[in-house]
């Protein structure tokens, strides 16, 4: 393990990661009443919409909190605060230009963007880009001085006024519609109505990080006051640096996450002009893969973004102190942790994606289907949380430009066997699944390969994926014998199908949660200081001690 003052990355990381576990929850738990509400149709209008909007918030706000962070943390670890100010107030206005500009071009471009539907549902975004931008900022701000609780925080409430508004004005907006208004028409109003919700959540995490802002900007201005280097950065510099900064991030983001869109663009096109299919079969089966099996798997890839983001400042600090060592210490730690935690949870995934599937989507009608895409999904959690890791730490190591052309060459090669499935063969959504596994998969090796190249990270295959693939494959079988012999038994007593999966599935986790974590400590893919460095870490070594499966 690395030194201790890079020991705040696992606890940094594990509040990020347990901010971004429970908005994932939350977005799961909403998205059941809300499916229930607007359909598979009025799912797919709001994701053909959401991906638009996603693809130019990554254009003009997305990638702003870790390109903040990053050059402000630079500054702050040479104790420039006057620099590192006006780092973040240049970013203020850059993102009132750009993110306006992009707002506006939103509202009135929609048509551009997508197609049918969904264009009424993107313009309801527009607003929302430019909230983001400066939400972005201050979140970058905070992050900078290696604290994610503010960022933690307004991700739950973002959330939670998202999941709230969402259903009330999806609700609301489909009980307006006129008497007479068809199916098509109140899975429109619903899809809007959601899309309403994702604004105003967006909305208020910007007011809440604005109060905390004032109330803790004294802090930083006490130390820009102190700063005693007589150089400060003149304004045209660091708008120069910023924008020299700012572009790599959102083209290797733009470029990294572009590929949902293109999927979108390639499967809607193919499945309309080609497999003769309707807009109304098109976006079903559309809204069941993007909304059924994406968003799950969304989930543990959350602690990989929570890892890089958390990793990002002190990855900058060591580089710009040139202490490459420390540098490197940190990034293999990082990689560690995201190992350990997206390798069982894409195995729990495959082996147990029906009855997740019928915990949060229980439409019978499409239950076989989004089961069998989310374990076809399975695989990608490991691909996405790595590279996503890998890519934060090319980034944040200067080489800011391999991550756009590995994304880059990935997505062609991922376009060309889409359209050639989809072309060729009757997969329909199935074809999306082999596009998502074959574009993460690339961005994985290559990634990993210019990184290794670069900082020499030793190769721990052993520890990285050997051992915990095997203890997580073990886990995954008896997860799965645990959830069939307790769903059969209590489906036998008479609880009913929903109850008796649900009570199954929640015994099986917990259960795998514990065999996992036996098999690393016994298998020494984990040791008790490692174990100490994490949230809670204490209580759990006292248990493992006190059952004898830790042994100093």
């Amino acid at each position: 393990m690395q030194k201790s003052s890079d020991n705040g990355l696992i606890k940094q990381a594990g509040i990020l990661a347990g901010a971004g576990i429970i908005v994932r929850i939350i977005g799961l738990l909403y998205r059941s009443p809300l499916t229930g509400i607007i359909g598979d149709e009025g799912n797919g209008y709001y994701n053909a919409a959401y991906n638009c909007y996603a693809i130019i918030l990554l254009i003009s706000a997305y990638s702003i909190p870790s390109a903040v962070s990053k050059i402000m943390a630079a500054r702050i670890a040479l104790h420039e605060y006057k620099n590192a100010m006006r780092i973040f107030y240049a970013s203020m206005i850059y993102v009132l230009i750009v993110s306006g500009a992009f707002s506006v071009f939103v509202f009135f471009g929609a048509g551009l963007l997508t197609i049918g539907n969904s264009v009424r549902v993107l313009r309801i975004f527009a607003p929302t880009i430019l909230f983001f931008g400066f939400l972005g900022v201050l979140r970058g701000y905070f992050q900078s001085m290696r604290t994610m609780i503010p960022t933690s925080v307004s991700q739950i409430i973002e959330q939670i006024i998202n999941a709230v508004v969402s259903i009330l004005a999806a609700w609301i907006f489909i009980r307006s519609a006129a008497p007479g208004a068809d199916e098509t028409e109140r899975a429109v109003r619903g899809a809007i109505g959601s899309a309403m919700g994702t604004g105003a959540g967006v909305l208020f995490a910007l007011l809440f990080m604005i109060i905390l802002f004032g109330a803790k900007r004294s802090l930083m201005t006490s130390l820009a006051d102190s700063d005693t280097h007589t150089s400060v950065e003149p304004w045209g510099s660091v708008f120069r640096l910023l924008l020299l900064t700012v572009t790599p991030f959102i083209l290797s983001t733009f470029i990294y996450n572009f590929s949902t869109m293109l999927d979108q663009t390639i499967f809607q096109r193919m499945a309309i002009g080609i497999k003769g299919y309707t807009e109304k079969e098109m976006s079903i089966a559309y809204g069941i893969f993007s909304t059924k099996a994406v968003v799950i798997t969304n989930i543990p890839i959350a602690l990989a973004n929570a890892v890089s983001s958390a990793m990002m400042p002190g990855l900058a600090g060591h580089i710009a102190r040139k202490d490459r060592d420390r540098a490197v210490s940190l990034v293999e730690s990082a990689l560690k942790i995201t190992s350990l935690i997206s390798i069982p949870c894409a195995v729990g995934i495959t082996v147990l994606s029906r009855p997740i599937v019928f915990l949060l989507f229980p439409q019978r009608s499409s239950l076989d289907e989004a089961a069998a895409l989310l374990a076809g999904m399975g695989i990608t959690v490991i691909f996405y949380s790595i590279s996503t890791v890998t890519n934060a730490v090319l980034q944040g190591s200067g080489h800011l430009n391999i991550p756009v052309a590995n994304a880059a060459l990935s997505l062609v090669i991922q376009a060309v066997i889409l359209a050639s499935l989809l072309l060729f063969t009757d997969m329909g959504n199935s074809a999306l699944v082999v596009a998502a596994i074959v574009y993460s998969c690339l961005m994985c090796i290559m990634n990993h390969r210019a990184m290794k190249r670069i900082l020499g990270i030793k190769r721990d295959l052993r520890g990285r994926l050997v051992m915990p693939f095997i203890s997580a494959a073990i886990m995954g079988i008896f997860s799965r014998l645990i959830w069939q012999a307790a769903d059969h038994g209590l489906s036998l007593a008479g609880l009913g199908d929903y109850l008796s999966s649900m009570i199954a599935l929640v015994l099986s986790v917990f259960a795998a949660i514990w065999i996992y974590a036996l098999l690393l400590v016994r298998l020494g893919c984990i040791s008790k200081t490692e174990l100490l460095q994490i949230p809670k870490g204490s209580s759990v070594v006292k248990i493992l001690e006190r059952t004898k499966i830790l042994r100093d």
